[in-house]
C-alpha cells in the first residue's frame, strides 16, 4: 500500500485534498435534485443482467438509516470419475426463494452497504445544506470503503463542481448524484468477455494470487460457455496442488467438459502445451487454462507464468486471447499491485472480482477502475453458479445503495 492509500488522512480533521466551494444562497435552485428514482423490485430485478442500462439509482430513503459499526512428467490424462450430479445439484435454486441475482447480489453487498452506504444515508437524509463539512464526511466514508484517494478525489471534484454550478444545493440532490458519478468512474472499465469466433480455440489463462477462488471461477466461467453453446476444455495448469487438478476435473467430469492433466508437480507450461496441441485436435472452442495460485511479489514464479505464455505462442502467436486476473475483493488496496504485477507479466485483458459478499471492501472496485486499464469482466457475489455475472455499472451502483 502507498502512502497515498490511508484512509487515516481523512480523518486528522484537517482539510484534504480539496477547496470546496459553498454555493451562491441568492441562485435559484434547479429543480432537477427533485425527481423521484426507484429501482425495480425483486420479482422483475432478473432482468438481462447482461448489459441492462435500464434500471434506474436508488433515491434517498424517507427515513433515517444507522451506520452498523463497523518435462512431461506423466502423459495427458482424462479426466477421472467423479459422481454425476450437475453443478446445479450442489448448489440447489429453490423456487420461490427470492433468488434473482439483484436480490443475490443486494444481499451480497450487504457488508459493503452496511459501512458505505447506510453511513451516506445518515450524513444526507433531510434535504441538508450541502457544505465543507459534508463533503468531507463523503469523502471519509468513501475512503473507509476501500475507494482509494483517486477514486475519491475524482468523485468529490465532480460534486464540487455540479454544487458549484448550482446543479446541487441541497443533500437529497446529492446522494443521487454521487451515484451517477459512481457510475460513470465505473463505466469505462465495463467491457463483457467476447469470444472471437474466428479464433479458435479462444485461449483463456487464468491468473491470480493463492486463495481468490481461481478454480472455482474456472469451473463457473466453463459452464456458463457451455451454456452459451461453446466447446469447452479445461487445462489443470495448478500443478502444485493435487486438490486443484482434482477439484477441476471434478467440475469437467460433471459437465461434460474434457480436461488435460498430468501429475502433481508437471511443468505447468507443459501441460498448457499439450491442452492446446488437444483442443485444435478436437475442435474445440474455448481452452481455459489453469495456473497455480502466486504471490505477485516473487519474481522467481512470475517469471514461470511468462514462460506459460511464451510456450502457448509457440502454437498460437496471438495466445492466450485473454488473460484474466482473478482478484479476491476482500484484498483492498493490495489488488492494485496485482493487477499491476500480473499486467506487466502477462498483458492482462481482463479481471474477475470475487467474493464480494465477504467483505465489507466492496469499494475496491471504483479504485481499480480508477487506477487502472484493464476492464472488469465479471464480479462474484456468493457460490452458486449463476453468482458469476457479467460486470455491469449501473446495476451493481444500483445494488449498493438499495438499503430497502
Amino acid at each position: 500500500m502507498s502512502e497515498h492509500d490511508n484512509p487515516a488522512d481523512a480523518k486528522t480533521g484537517s482539510k484534504s485534498w480539496f477547496s470546496w466551494k459553498k454555493p451562491d444562497n441568492g441562485a435559484t435552485p434547479a429543480a432537477a435534485d427533485e425527481t423521484p428514482i426507484s429501482v425495480p423490485d425483486d420479482e422483475t430485478a432478473d432482468w438481462a443482467w447482461e448489459g441492462s442500462t435500464d434500471v434506474t439509482l436508488p433515491s434517498l430513503p424517507a427515513v433515517d438509516v444507522p451506520i452498523i459499526e463497523n518435462p512431461r512428467s506423466a502423459p495427458v490424462a482424462d479426466a477421472v470419475t467423479a459422481p454425476s450430479a450437475s453443478l446445479e445439484e450442489e448448489h440447489p435454486h429453490t423456487p420461490g426463494s427470492g433468488s434473482s441475482f439483484f436480490s443475490r447480489m443486494k444481499s451480497g453487498l450487504s457488508r459493503t452497504r452496511d459501512t458505505f452506504t447506510n453511513g451516506m444515508v445518515t450524513l444526507l437524509i433531510g434535504g441538508k445544506e450541502i457544505d465543507d463539512e459534508l463533503l468531507e464526511e463523503i469523502e471519509t466514508q468513501m475512503l473507509v470503503a476501500d475507494m482509494g484517494v483517486e477514486a475519491t478525489r475524482t468523485i468529490i471534484g465532480k460534486l464540487t463542481e455540479r454544487v458549484s454550478r448550482k446543479e446541487l444545493t441541497h443533500s437529497n440532490g446529492l446522494y443521487k448524484a454521487l451515484q451517477e458519478e459512481l457510475v460513470e468512474l465505473l463505466a469505462p472499465r465495463v467491457k463483457p468477455l467476447h469470444i472471437d469466433p474466428a479464433k479458435r480455440p479462444y485461449v483463456i489463462l487464468m491468473v491470480g494470487v493463492n486463495g481468490v477462488g481461481k478454480t472455482t471461477t474456472i469451473g463457473k466461467l466453463a459452464k456458463r460457455l457451455q451454456k452459451e453453446g461453446k466447446k469447452v476444455m479445461l487445462a489443470a495448469g495448478d500443478t502444485f496442488r493435487a486438490a486443484a487438478v482434482e477439484q477441476l476435473q471434478v467440475w469437467g467430469e460433471r459437465n461434460n467438459i474434457a480436461v488435460v492433466a498430468q501429475g502433481t508437480g508437471a511443468d505447468s507450461a507443459s501441460v498448457a502445451f499439450d491442452a492446446l496441441q488437444s483442443a485444435r485436435a478436437k475442435d474445440v472452442d474455448v481452452l481455459i487454462i489453469d495456473t497455480a495460485g502466486r504471490l505477485h511479489t516473487k519474481s522467481n514464479l512470475m517469471e514461470e507464468l511468462k514462460k506459460v505464455k511464451r510456450v502457448i505462442q509457440k502454437l498460437d502467436g496471438a495466445a492466450p486471447h485473454e488473460a484474466m486476473l482473478v482478484v479476491d475483493a476482500g484484498t483492498g488496496q493490495n489488488a492494485i499491485a496485482q493487477v499491476q504485477e500480473f499486467d506487466q507479466a502477462v498483458g492482462l485483458t481482463g479481471l474477475t472480482i470475487t467474493k464480494l459478499d465477504g467483505t465489507a471492501k466492496g469499494g475496491v472496485l471504483f479504485n481499480i477502475a480508477s487506477r487502472t486499464h484493464v476492464p472488469i469482466r465479471y464480479i462474484g457475489v456468493g457460490e452458486k453458479i449463476d453468482d458469476l455475472r457479467p460486470f455491469v455499472a449501473k446495476e451493481f451502483v444500483a445494488a449498493l445503495f438499495q438499503t430497502e
